[in-house]
């Protein structure tokens, strides 16, 4: 006898509970309270679940379920564990805070990567973040140190929350194939000295251009908070100082402009290995 029973669970209004739990993913307070976070659209669900990440929810319109691919991605979504629902589109509107959301919204489990679990074996590339306040800097940063083969991002003392909605829409699903790690400065410190790395840290007490910075096979560009850079006593623990080089009126530049400068150009330094185009 054919199982007439739809395949997931929906939902017609935005009163619903599940619909007020995600919703409340927006705030940090709820975050950290349930350990999860929202990302929108199918490819962040796809990179998510290609990297092993474990999701809670999925919320899809019905729109959706006419597309094979996304039909397929809520079925595998579902074996992963995963609570399916389908729902309107005013829905999707309202968990997305946009007039055009996109057709699958997915709440993953957080995930960060403990420091001494980063590899620090052979020529190796970090990026360390100290205090950074934007979660759009910070996405873009995660997203520019995957895009340039680094190895992990290292969120050092109190920074924005790299689940806010904010920085997973930055990262452009880079959030889910980069190693992030938070710790404090102590905690940078030691690890930083028992892998051996070298740190050159943006500062504009800096002496030399970053071209001429002596970044090696085992390297950690540091950069600092938005508005006051690096305290004093971080930057002279740094090996290195360096300054990027302006013109015009412009006396800085945005910190994810700048660090994507130093990333390029470490990577550079290698001629570019690994490059897929």
């Amino acid at each position: 006898m054919a199982d007439d029973r739809p395949l997931f669970e929906h939902i017609s209004s935005t009163a619903n509970d599940t619909v007020k739990l995600l919703r409340s993913l927006e705030r940090k307070r709820e975050r950290v309270e349930t350990g999860l976070f929202l990302a929108e659209g199918a490819r962040h669900a796809e990179e998510a679940l290609a990297n092993g990440w474990l999701p809670a929810y999925a919320f899809a319109s019905q729109a959706a379920l006419d597309r094979p691919q996304t039909r397929d991605l809520l079925l595998r979504m579902k074996s992963a564990g995963a609570r399916v629902l389908t729902g309107t589109e005013k829905i999707l509107a309202t968990l997305s805070r946009k007039d055009n959301p996109q057709m699958v919204i997915s709440a993953f489990r957080q995930r960060l990567t403990p420091l001494a679990d980063f590899p620090t074996d052979g020529p190796r590339r970090f990026v360390a973040l100290y205090e950074v306040r934007d979660p759009g800097n910070l996405g873009t940063v995660i997203r520019t140190a995957d895009a340039a083969g680094c190895d992990g991002v290292i969120l050092i003392g109190t920074t924005c929350d790299p689940f806010s909605i904010e920085t997973v829409r930055a990262t452009m699903g880079s959030l889910f194939a980069m190693r992030v790690a938070a710790a404090n400065f102590a905690e940078f410190s030691a690890w930083r000295a028992s892998s051996g790395a070298y740190v050159i840290a943006a500062s504009m007490r800096g002496d030399h251009s970053h071209d001429k910075a002596g970044y090696g096979d085992r390297s950690i560009i540091l950069m600092g908070n938005e508005q006051s850079g690096l305290p004093s006593d971080v930057e002279s623990s740094c090996d290195e100082l360096v300054r990027i080089p302006m013109m015009g009126k412009a006396d800085s530049l945005n910190l994810a402009s700048a660090a994507s400068v130093m990333i390029y150009e470490a990577w550079r330094r290698s001629g570019y290995k690994g490059a897929n185009r």
